[in-house]
Order: C-alpha cells, then structure tokens, then sequence
C-alpha cells in the first residue's frame, strides 16, 4: 500500500533526512587511510544522539539476526550493509556510508560513497557516474511519470558506461517506516511500472558495479558484495513526487563543504 504524505509529514521527514545528510558529512571529515569503521559508527551514532535521532539501523531485522549497527559502511567490493567493525580504511579504497535515522515517527535514508585518499581514475569515473545516475533517476521522478522513467534513466546511463546495475537490490518508499511500498528498481522500461503520484516519498538509491551486477549476500548475513568481486559504488536521496520537479529532501551540501578541507573523498556530489 503507498502512502501519500502530507505537507506537515513531509517537513518531518526532511527534518529526518537532513540529521543524515549532517551526519554523513560528520563522518566524512574522519574518512582517511587508517581510521576503523568501527571509530566512524560510533561518531555517527554520537552525533545522531546530540540531534535528538535515533539510529535507524541498529536493531533492524530479524529476531536473533538484528542489524548491529548504526551505519552500514560497505568497501570496495561490497555493495551494501557491511557491519562495521575493526577493518581499517586504506588509501586508494572506496566506501559507502549509508544511515537511517527516525525522529518524531518518521524516518530519513540515504548513502554516498566516498574515495579514501587517491584512487584511480577508472575508480573514480565509477563514483562520477552513479552519482550522476541518481541525479539522471530522480529528473524523471515527477507527477504522472512510471516507477519505469525513473528506472531506465539510471540504467541506461551506468549501463552506456559499461557497468554493472544490481537487480537483486533496490530502492524504496519510506515515511513513518524506514522501507515502505513501492519498490524503486534502478532498472526498467519507459512507461511501465507503478505511477508515480504527488506526495510519494521515495528513496532512490543506484547500486553499481564495475563489472556484473550479480551480487551475494556474505555468511554474516548482511554484507552483499559484487559475485565477482569488482567494486562497487551506492548512493541515495530522499525525494518527494511533485507536478513538475521531484523535491530531494536530503542534502549533499554538507558533504562538499568539506571539500575545502579533504579534496580527495568529495569528489563530487552534484
């Protein structure tokens, strides 16, 4: 069932998003060769707690195999929910914070991939390009428009690069849960798929390799890595449907200010 929000829901949700663009950025600023996952965590889940949020994805799941963490911070190969931990960061890696955060009953979610330190160029034309596809996805997410423009548009522009778009992951609606309907696949065809309406609120998240888009889930039973071990890049907004322009709720903005500080983990954000 999809769940169109209201104006006064809306804000919430954008007071829920803009926690985790904040502390995505917060985390940011400690991204460099050496540091653990675990340190990165712990000062998101900190600075999450100082803005009256609570860390969306501790706890998630099922009973017996809740998700341990408050972020999910996936390296390199990894595509999603790596658990942190002691693994330190190396230069030349890559990897995605993703956080969730709910205040006042509703929840905001989304991702970047960030370079640690110098990384190749063929590396960073990956980032450059999901990042772009996101952008790509979210231009067609307007009143009227199929769950399938939105879809095709970032497939065809990662799959003209010659990567890989992951099938067995997508996007999702989000409100007063952190995964609502619909689904938001980030590949499809022109025109198919559910219609899009005025008030949807979506997390449109691509998920792109370097190499095959098939992907296996590790025996912790959270961490989903390419099946062919090449890396992979995620990133993610939150959106409200509009009449004419979808509205991001979330920001990256937080995240290029850092720029100025660390030239080599923003490599752009749009």
């Amino acid at each position: 069932m999809i769940y169109l929000k209201s104006e006064s829901e809306i804000e919430k949700m954008r007071e829920s998003a803009l926690i985790v663009s904040r502390t995505l950025a917060e985390v940011g600023k400690h991204i460099e060769p050496g540091v653990t996952t675990g340190k990165l965590d712990r000062i998101a889940e900190e600075y999450i707690a100082k803005e009256n949020g609570r860390p969306a994805f501790k706890g998630y799941g099922p009973k017996g195999s809740e998700f341990p963490a408050t972020l999910c911070i996936s390296i390199n190969e990894e595509v999603v929910h790596g658990i942190p931990g002691d693994r330190e960061l190396k230069e030349g890696d890559i990897v995605s914070v993703d956080c969730g955060v709910e205040k006042n009953g509703y929840f905001g979610d989304h991702a970047y991939t960030f370079a640690v330190g110098e990384c190749d160029d063929e590396t960073l034309k990956l980032l450059r390009t999901t990042l772009e596809s996101l952008y790509k996805g979210i231009e067609q997410a307007i009143h009227g428009n199929r769950m399938g423009d939105l879809a095709n548009a970032i497939q065809t522009h990662c799959e003209n690069e010659g990567y890989g778009v992951v099938r067995e992951l997508v996007g999702h609606g989000i409100g007063k849960a952190m995964h609502e309907d619909p689904s938001v696949p980030n590949f499809g065809k022109k025109g198919k798929g559910e219609r899009l309406r005025s008030g949807m609120t979506l997390a449109v998240e691509p998920m792109i390799t370097m190499g095959s888009w098939k992907t296996k889930t590790l025996n912790d039973g959270w961490t989903v890595v390419t099946a062919d071990g090449s890396l992979a890049a995620h990133y993610e907004h939150d959106i409200v449907i509009r009449e004419d322009k979808a509205e991001i709720l979330s920001t990256f903005d937080y995240i290029a200010e850092l720029s100025d500080k660390n030239e080599n983990n923003i490599l752009y954000y749009g």
